[in-house]
């Protein structure tokens, strides 16, 4: 940049200069308007009282002492100083009323003349940021953005807790992809070493052929199911699930469910607890939904001929429902996980009542995507009680 340049830049014009110049290019205009009045009174009042003929005045100006003589004599000289200092206060007035207008920018143009002076020094931090984000490493979860510029400090929090939230969200997605894929394993690794069974033995061997085709059933629809919960997550976190909103009877609701739970499932002592009409909007067959796999899920986890117990409720003035078992119960550091994808509290016993580990997540985004929590009491080899609070 040229020396002349930085001059200017340095030494912009004042706004006060401008509002002076306004004020003297209006108190001119005045100062005109007054000349030409104080012609025509020259003409209309005073020429004719000098001019020859009846009622004319005698008077003569042989010098400019005369003049001023005359001018005091109809008091002329008081106009003309009226009309100056008019002329003085118009611009002094005038020209603090623009200044007053231009000060937004005074205070613009002074922003602008500091940003100017700082340009090499911005030009520094902005190095300072750029280098200090190329050394950041996206795979340390430790790693945060640091300049040590004061001024900076906001920046470098804001990025730092985005960078936490994308590596939070790195972190689950590289779970979910890696337990979609261990879930989908097992299934088609059954399924293949039947479909080996049955090319070398099942040809021949009858008990084969039916152990093996029921076998490939079995993993075939629990891989189809396990597929149909990744596809309704998937679609949730995108989207594409609306809600079909409806008032119906929470009541009603859960008397259904429990009644198809107790004819579906006779292994387990299902009741059922009502406080009257509970109305709620939301999507009927979601929250159903919701309901039924709290309850697959208790039916899971408690012995056979166990109780599990249903319950419409109003809580804290809110329409809600609860599923209670008396099964195996949770352990306190599982509790706040329960809900996460894939989660397993107990790996051995996941083993043996199957499941994949989706179906709590599902209930969870269903719930949350009405607006609504989950609370959850359990004690260890007593039982389970969830409680889902609606809006």
């Amino acid at each position: 940049m040229s020396s002349k340049g930085k001059k200017n830049r340095e030494k912009p014009v004042s706004t006060g200069s401008i509002a002076l110049r306004i004020g003297l290019s209006s108190g001119l205009n005045l100062l005109l308007i007054f000349i030409v009045l104080d012609v025509v009174l020259f003409c209309v009042f005073i020429l004719p009282s000098l001019a020859d003929g009846p009622g004319a005045v005698e008077i003569n100006i042989n010098s400019f002492n005369d003049f001023v003589q005359l001018i005091r004599e109809w008091k002329i000289d008081i106009l003309l100083r009226a009309e100056g200092l008019m002329v003085v206060l118009w611009v002094l007035a005038d020209t603090l009323k623009v200044r007053r207008k231009l000060s937004p920018l005074q205070e613009f143009a002074d922003a602008a003349l500091k940003l100017s002076e700082m340009d090499g020094e911005i030009e520094q931090r902005y190095q300072k940021l750029e280098n200090a984000i190329e050394n950041l490493s996206p795979a340390e979860d430790d790693q945060k953005l640091y300049t040590g510029d004061a001024e900076l400090a906001g920046l470098e929090t804001a990025v730092n807790k985005l960078m936490s939230r994308m590596r939070d969200s790195y972190r689950q997605q590289a779970r979910f992809v890696s337990d979609a894929s261990h879930e989908l394993r097992t299934p088609i690794a059954v399924i293949r070493g039947y479909a080996d069974m049955l090319d070398r033995w099942g040809k021949t061997d009858e008990k084969v052929l039916e152990e093996s085709i029921e076998a490939i059933k079995s993993e075939s629809e629990s891989m189809q199911h396990l597929v149909e919960q990744l596809l309704f997550l998937a679609r949730g976190d995108s989207g594409r699930t609306p809600l079909n909103i409806s008032e119906f009877d929470l009541s009603d609701m859960m008397k259904e469910v429990w009644e198809e739970s107790a004819m579906i499932d006779k292994a387990h002592d299902y009741r059922f607890e009502s406080r009257g009409e509970i109305h709620v909007r939301g999507d009927e067959s979601l929250i159903k939904q919701a309901a039924r796999i709290l309850i697959e899920n208790a039916s899971k986890y408690t012995p056979e001929g166990g109780e599990i117990m249903l319950k419409s409720l109003v809580a804290d003035g809110h329409p809600a429902f609860s599923v209670q078992d008396s099964g195996i119960g949770i352990s306190e550091s599982d509790i706040p996980h329960i809900f996460e994808r894939f989660y397993r509290a107990d790996d051995s016993r996941s083993k043996q009542t199957g499941g994949s580990g989706l179906g709590l997540a599902i209930a969870k985004w269903i719930i949350e995507r009405h607006g609504g929590r989950f609370e959850v009491i359990s004690r260890k080899d007593i039982g389970t009680r969830i409680t889902v609070i609606l809006p």
